[in-house]
């Protein structure tokens, strides 16, 4: 596994003036993926240089709203970034490009796939929706609390996600990962990465982390059925903290899914199989729907 800093980064502005930064990897003129990044991370990690380069794609990695170096936009829903994917694809030239979400990306991925913003879609170690009523019951009693907040009072569930750092972000990620994620996350140069996209993540504040947070751990609002391009639903057998399920019910709620449980994997199947996911979603966006 080869972790790369960008080749290229950049900012696009929006029509209500509000930038978008991003950073790429790969061929300038390779198919584009964009990739919504996981839970508090910039868009400085990017994933295996090796795969990116044997696939021949052009990785965008993206800066949510408030977080790295993208315009907070406070208020802004799931919808909303799919609608600044349209517009950022449009003014790079890169049509209907395929994208990846991983973990708490994912929510944000799922909604462009809704709104026919991106060609073909992989999420990977995907945040589930554990506000939907199928979940009741099933959550720890702190997790719980937190969807609740979240779904009855989302500016008081922001002020306790507020008060998280990236240090934080860190410890808690590394301390809540099996043995296997670990081994991915504190080796170097990932760990050193890791920690950076983190660092930048939270330079305007951890309020746009905060933000995404709600938005994920709340009710989507995404009609997942209307959902008709493909769409390959990645999971590490070991992960058992980013879906109840291990997305079982997810890909289910969605026509088009193929799910993927990786044997002995967490929740770093993003690193450890990105050959895999690139090649079957280039497969998805170059093959039949």
């Amino acid at each position: 596994m080869l972790i790369l800093p960008p080749v290229r980064v950049g900012e696009h502005s929006l029509p209500d003036g509000r930038v978008i930064g991003w950073a790429e990897w790969g061929r300038p003129n390779g198919t584009p993926v964009l990739l919504s990044p996981g839970a508090a991370t910039s868009r400085h990690l990017g994933i295996d240089a090796t795969a990116v380069a044997e696939t021949g794609i052009r990785l965008i990695s993206l800066d949510r709203p408030g977080l790295g170096v993208s315009s907070p936009s406070p208020q802004r829903t799931l919808a909303d970034f799919a609608a600044d994917v349209v517009t950022l694809s449009q003014q790079m030239g890169l049509g209907k490009p395929a994208m990846i979400g991983f973990s708490q990306g994912a929510p944000f991925a799922l909604a462009c796939a809704a709104a026919d913003a991106v060609s073909a879609l992989a999420v990977v170690s995907a945040a589930d929706e554990i506000a939907a009523p199928r979940f009741a019951g099933t959550l720890p009693p702190d997790l719980q609390q937190l969807v609740d907040l979240s779904v009855d009072k989302p500016e008081q569930a922001a002020q306790v996600f507020a008060t998280l750092t990236s240090e934080a972000m860190w410890d808690m990620v590394i301390s809540g990962s099996p043995d296997c994620d670990r081994h991915v996350y504190e080796s170097e140069p990932f760990a050193s990465t890791y920690r950076t996209a983190l660092r930048e993540a939270f330079t305007q504040g951890p309020e746009g982390y905060a933000r995404d947070t709600v938005l994920a751990m709340s009710r989507w609002g995404i009609d997942l059925a209307s959902i008709g391009i493909p769409v390959d639903v990645w999971y590490g057998e070991l992960d058992l903290s980013h879906s109840p399920d291990q997305g079982a019910s997810l890909a289910a709620r969605i026509p088009t899914a193929v799910r993927h449980l990786v044997p002995d994997s967490g929740g770093s199947v993003l690193w450890t199989e990105s050959l895999r996911v690139l090649r079957t979603l280039i497969g998805r966006v170059s093959g039949p729907n």
